[in-house]
């Protein structure tokens, strides 16, 4: 079986394990629930983004609709409010 470029390392046992914890703990069911949900969960989504770590308090099934729709929340940074007056051409 060969790995995927995106899994550089490979999937390791402990996440594998952490992984199949989470999806039963949820009941395979997305608990993300956006548009478009397809409520079947198979992904593993990490509340406060990947580099966080792989506490399962802090991770949840997602279905891949809603696990792509989201993305990893640690690299979504809002736009800065607007603080200079600017001339409305």
């Amino acid at each position: 079986m060969s790995n995927s470029k995106h899994w550089a390392g490979g999937s390791t046992r402990a996440w594998r394990k952490v992984r199949a914890y989470v999806l039963r703990r949820d009941s395979f069911r997305c608990q993300v629930r956006m548009d478009g949900c397809t409520v079947r969960a198979t992904c593993v989504h990490h509340l406060d983004g990947k580099a966080l770590g792989d506490d399962p308090s802090r991770l949840v099934a997602s279905c891949n609709s809603c696990n792509q729709a989201i993305g990893d929340p640690a690299r979504t940074v809002p736009d800065p409010p607007l603080t200079e007056t600017r001339t409305p051409w």
